[in-house]
């Protein structure tokens, strides 16, 4: 798809686009009072610019948790999903293996699992006010940044894209020309080695630049074991070179990320920022372990005594291997043997599918290498032009590329998924914001345009044992665009009372292209009449008719907000809104016969919203509350669920549906105490009931009792903090921080427990007369803590941690394949770790 440069050069912000990345943020109107200062017994404030200028956080009628720098380093986070333990109503979790270098991100029941362009995420995700338009490379380092904001509830006039959950915002440290600088070195468990730092200086007196950089590295936690060598006389064949039973591990992480920020202040009213970025990720898959098998092992079409000709995997005895509870290492569900090793953290994944080769499937053996890589980097600039008094312009011009490829496997031997994932993503975005106040300064508006374009490819190496097929996904490619005209403006009558109103039309146009081709790149032909899976077919046939198809997705919205704030004292500020947001709509990315290439409509919701922020007895005491309901409807989910049509068998499934709407509703709460000098607790309650009011349960498996992924109805976490004045000439800080989150599910269609009865003739079998399989993710509580001490002088820091202080067993996501082919898979969450970091600023 070719970029239309000639027509987007016509700004002026477009020339910078060449040099800039990330942009770093700057105001676009007079800057709001400086907040009071914190003191050892006072709560402190943080300026944010949720409403398109710059508001305290007490002072902005939304729900929306900020944190500084300084809270993140406390803390020791230093990734985005780390933010959500104290960020009520928000799951942020990394990806699982299946879907690669991503997130899973959910706000108030919003969000979205699958990281394929196909799909917009529920939650949008802001670096520097540059939108990233998928879940993939969107796992953010907190590297140098000035804070975080999350946005809670839909975000449809305020954000660059209609984020119809909430809103998560990253916003850079600018360049101050300070000659100042950080170094910071960290070594832990698992042979955990990170290094971040930056170098703050003056090229002229009034061009700065910004040099940060970050590396983190750890070994894999999950280790990947031969079956053979560590079960002596088995029927599986080994994989090992040598008497070691060790073939590697899983959840290692390789990270590397650099970044140049440019300053420049041409004239008094005039600020240009621009900054160039890149990230380099060369991972292992990421932790898994098998946690449920139940699976014959025998290709489809397999019938009777010839059954065992078409095994996913020859035993050493010539026999089928089942994948059965002998593979499953932890859990009731397992009935392994092994000895030695803390079966909680082993996988016997192998990512090699060994079966024999026929004519159905003539592309075996074949192996990947274990990784889950990213390249990730970007251009951005930023200009803010204070045209008078009242009036600034800003422009947000940006270019983002990334690179993912990761490969997937279940935990055992035999393989009945196998697969080569990979997508490519290039974007062009641009935003300009006209920011003024007028009527003797008693409204403040902000106008301005939206455009975004993107080119995504995916492709894949997709061998499915258990569905008969193995073939080329793509490329499949998948040009989009955004077009949006908004407006916002905040009205003072009298002032203690603001009203707020905003608009933002939108129009959205998205194609998908599918090409299905062979593994070693032929045409798939179509089947023989008759039943097509079998030996006697040609490779692939199944899914001949999806070869060459194009879907086009268009569509225009209007969205709108009205709040209304009044601040009854200095300690006290009330406020109340409605506003809408959606989500677009497309076609199924991964339709594996023609009758599951179906288009989705665009989801929406409506929220009502009430809250109020206080600061209480001198600012010793804040506490935040919100309650809201939503009506939320047209709710697009990812489900496994393709009744069978078009004589098309009903598995594999993986489709986009509309699955009905629900009446969402729940309250957050948000407190920081700080009851005597150098003590600080802070601390976080939310509660979400989520009901559907109806649903498509024919076509998506989706009961009105069901809830949505990743979304937990109780969420709550505590946090103290003591600071101990001069010991040993410096400051020694104490901090534990704790979080609880209730059950989740992670696919829309709930399993609490599904027993099912083994026997070797309708699943794996094994030793065990019934195996249970679940999609549910019990509630758990994890707690962090350290111990830092800061140099009065000389720039010292000192911190001991150790984090999941109880060691914790706990999963962040399931890979459910219960029901279609026998297995679930856990990402465990790392066990208890230690580290110590140094940093030195100058």
């Amino acid at each position: 798809m070719h970029i239309h440069r000639g027509h987007l050069l016509s700004s002026a912000a477009m020339a910078l686009a060449v040099f800039a990345a990330n942009p770093a943020f700057a105001q676009t109107e007079p800057a709001a009072p400086a907040p009071a200062a914190p003191t050892a017994t006072t709560t402190g404030e943080i300026v944010v610019t949720a409403q398109f200028r710059s508001q305290k956080l007490q002072d902005t009628p939304l729900a929306i948790t900020a944190m500084n720098g300084a809270s993140l380093s406390a803390r020791g986070q230093t990734n985005i999903a780390e933010v959500a333990a104290q960020t009520p109503n928000v799951t942020l979790t990394p990806q699982n293996q299946y879907l690669g270098p991503g997130i899973i991100a959910f706000i108030r029941g919003v969000g979205q699992t699958d990281p394929n362009f196909a799909l917009e995420p529920g939650v949008g995700m802001y670096v520097d006010d540059v939108y990233l338009p998928t879940l993939t490379g969107s796992l953010l380092d907190l590297m140098d940044l000035d804070r975080v904001e999350v946005l809670r509830g839909p975000q449809g006039t305020l954000s660059g894209r209609n984020s119809l959950g909430g809103s998560i915002k990253l916003f850079s440290v600018k360049p101050q020309g300070n000659n100042k600088g950080m170094l910071e070195v960290t070594y832990g468990s698992f042979h955990r080695v990170d290094m971040r730092g930056y170098v703050d200086t003056k090229i002229t007196d009034n061009l700065f630049v910004r040099i940060s950089g970050a590396t983190k590295n750890r070994d894999g936690y999950v280790k990947r074991l031969d079956y053979a060598l560590t079960h002596p006389g088995s029927n599986v064949p080994t994989l090992a070179s040598g008497g070691n039973p060790v073939l590697g591990t899983l959840g290692g992480t390789s990270f590397t990320a650099a970044k140049v920020a440019l300053r420049w202040l041409p004239t008094s009213n005039v600020e240009v920022n621009v900054s160039g970025d890149y990230t380099r990720q060369r991972d292992e898959p990421g932790a898994s372990v098998l946690i449920f098998g139940n699976a014959i092992g025998q290709f489809a079409g397999s019938t009777g005594a010839k059954s065992a000709s078409r095994p996913w995997l020859v035993g050493t005895n010539g026999a089928s291997v089942p994948l059965n509870c002998a593979f499953v290492t932890t859990g009731g569900n397992s009935c392994d043997t092994l000895s030695g090793y803390d079966g909680r953290y082993v996988s016997y994944a192998t990512y090699l599918d060994n079966a024999n080769r026929d004519g159905q499937m003539p592309y075996k053996p074949y192996s990947l290498n274990p990784h889950s890589n990213l390249d990730n980097y970007g251009f951005a600039g930023t200009i803010d032009w204070t045209i008078s008094d009242g009036l600034a312009l800003k422009s947000i011009t940006a270019y983002r590329h990334y690179d993912a490829d990761w490969a997937f496997t279940e935990g055992s031997p035999v393989v009945p998924a196998l697969m080569d994932q990979g997508q490519s993503n290039t974007q062009w975005s641009q935003e300009i914001r006209l920011s003024g106040k007028a009527l003797d300064r008693r409204l403040d508006y902000t106008v301005g345009g939206f455009y975004f374009k993107a080119d995504g490819t995916y492709t894949g190496r997709i061998d499915l044992n258990y569905a008969g097929v193995d073939f080329l996904h793509g490329p499949d490619t998948t040009p989009a665009q955004n077009k949006a005209l908004f407006a916002n403006g905040s009205f003072k009558p009298v002032d203690a009372l603001t009203i707020t109103a905003g608009v933002r039309s939108s129009w959205d146009s998205k194609d998908y292209h599918y090409v299905r081709r062979n593994p070693d790149g032929t045409a798939i032909l179509p089947c023989n009449p008759g039943y097509p899976f079998g030996p006697t077919q040609p490779a692939n046939c199944a899914i001949a008719g999806v070869n060459g198809l194009s879907s086009h997705f268009e569509k225009q919205r209007t969205d709108w907000r009205v709040a209304v704030d009044y601040r009854f004292s200095p300690q006290l500020m009330v406020y109340a809104q409605v506003a809408t947001g959606y989500r677009s709509g497309g076609v199924n990315p991964r339709p594996y016969y023609l009758s599951q290439a179906k288009p989705f409509n665009p989801e929406t919701l409506t929220a009502y919203e009430v809250g109020f922020k206080s600061d209480l007895f001198d600012r010793k005491l804040r506490f935040n509350v919100s309650a809201f309901y939503n009506d939320y409807k047209d709710i697009i989910l990812t489900v496994r669920n393709c009744p069978n049509t078009a004589g098309d068998p009903a598995t594999p499934c993986l489709q986009p549906k509309n699955v009905g709407s629900a009446h969402v509703k729940g309250f957050e709460i948000e407190t920081t105490i700080k009851p005597v000098a150098g003590l600080t607790f802070d601390g976080s309650l939310s509660y979400l009931d989520f009901k559907y009011t109806s649903v498509d349960t024919a076509t998506t498996g989706v009961t009105l009792a069901m809830k949505p992924p990743y979304t937990p109805k109780w969420k709550w976490n505590v946090g103290a903090q003591y600071d101990m004045a001069d010991v040993l000439n410096g400051t020694l800080t104490f901090r534990v921080d704790g979080a609880y989150q209730s059950h989740i599910y992670t696919d829309p269609t709930n399993v609490d427990a599904l027993s099912i009865a083994t026997a070797t003739a309708t699943g794996g079998g094994g030793s065990l007369a019934t195996v249970v399989a679940t999609n549910k993710i019990d509630g758990y509580f994890l707690a962090n803590g350290r111990i830092t001490w800061k140099s009065q002088q000389g720039g010292w820091t000192g911190t001991f941690e150790v984090r999941n202080l109880t060691n914790k067993y706990y999963f962040t996501s399931l890979n459910y394949n219960g029901t279609t082919y026998g297995t679930v898979s856990g990402a465990p969450g790392l066990p208890r770790t230690w580290a110590v970091t140094v940093k030195k600023e100058f």
